[in-house]
């Protein structure tokens, strides 16, 4: 019998990557996405055509997860055996600026599917997209399952709410509900606002002659940095256990924004120093300085792996982006060919 899994956020970075493991896995894939004046579906459009050539199904379906009657509907619709719940507000900056909203979506969305899900008396397996940024001012390094939360955003806070929502509506309603705790995981696909991909981006078409700059904030910042792709497969074999728990994923090494920063300009051969410009409004009003995770019980007991490096997931971003930047310069090459003729 194929299994059908529904999928917030399907249209963003870790969605898309997570549509295309399942769909080969031979899923019926339901993704929630919202109703926008322009389209998003960017990184899952290629998934239409090789989910119907595979004989597997990709369904998209208009939600909100600020919409209880909604995801009450989608869920009635669906009854999906698998729900990952990835959808959010998700940029730590941009939280400080929209805290409210940023909470709704992200902590309260979480309630809101699992209230659903206990009153529809449906019985799917829950998976609830945590993050390492809520351990904010560590109290322990490596952060593991064990370490206490201690928030530093907006973000963080909505994210401490879901996962305790989550442990929360497991063991009061015996839901089959898990934690992934995950730490910062990149890719092509990431969005350019994130400062790893606003870096490889910039650079490339620094590299092709389009940009002089680029303005970040702070450099010293050290993060966990693994490949999305790795990570979602993480997720999926969470819940393939027979009970749920709660698991950190992480690379178990710690790289500045500085060293990304070298490490992509030294790769097109450019000297970052010449390039990279400090802009105090890129600084979050609370800083999370450090950021390395323990992912031995993930190692343990799902058998889970990162696959790709730290320097391979730079240069993997940077070919991407240098590709769209050598499309950026023919394009401009021929529109100043046509204003010129």
């Amino acid at each position: 019998m194929t299994k059908r899994a529904l999928i917030t956020g399907i249209t963003g970075q870790d969605g898309s990557f997570l549509a295309e493991l399942l769909l080969s896995k031979g899923y019926d894939v339901h993704g929630i996405i919202r109703r926008s004046s322009s389209f998003n579906t960017q990184r899952i459009d290629h998934l239409y055509r090789d989910a119907h050539e595979a004989g597997n199904r990709l369904f998209l379906i208009h939600g909100d997860l600020s919409d209880s009657s909604a995801i009450n509907s989608i869920l009635r619709q669906v009854v999906p055996d698998e729900i990952y719940n990835l959808g959010a507000q998700s940029h730590v900056r941009v939280s400080f600026d929209v805290p409210e909203y940023t909470t709704d979506v992200t902590a309260l969305g979480a309630i809101r599917l699992l209230e659903a899900i206990k009153e529809l008396g449906i019985k799917p397996k829950f998976y609830q997209a945590s993050s390492s940024e809520m351990y904010g001012k560590v109290l322990e390094t490596p952060q593991r399952e064990t370490t206490p939360f201690q928030p530093r955003s907006p973000y963080a806070c909505a994210k401490v709410f879901a996962y305790f929502a989550t442990v929360n509506y497991r063991e009061a309603y015996d839901l089959f509900a898990c934690n992934g705790v995950l730490f910062n995981h990149e890719s092509e696909r990431r969005g350019e606002t994130f400062v790893t991909r606003k870096i490889t981006r910039a650079a490339t078409r620094i590299k092709m002659g389009l940009q002089e700059k680029v303005y970040l904030g702070n450099l010293d910042a050290k993060r966990d940095w693994g490949y999305a792709k790795d990570f979602v497969e993480a997720m999926w074999l969470m819940m393939q256990v027979d009970k749920a728990d709660d698991y950190v994923i992480a690379t178990g090494e710690t790289h500045s924004v500085k060293e990304f920063v070298e490490e992509t300009f030294s790769y097109l051969d450019l000297d970052w120093q010449q390039h990279v410009e400090i802009d105090p409004w890129y600084f979050r009003p609370s800083e999370v300085d450090l950021l390395l995770g323990d992912a031995s019980k993930a190692r343990r007991e799902l058998g889970w792996e990162p696959k790709v490096t730290f320097k391979e997931l730079v240069q993997l971003m940077v070919d991407h982006d240098l590709e769209l930047a050598r499309g950026e310069k023919r394009m401009a090459e021929f529109q100043k060919q046509q204003t010129s003729g």
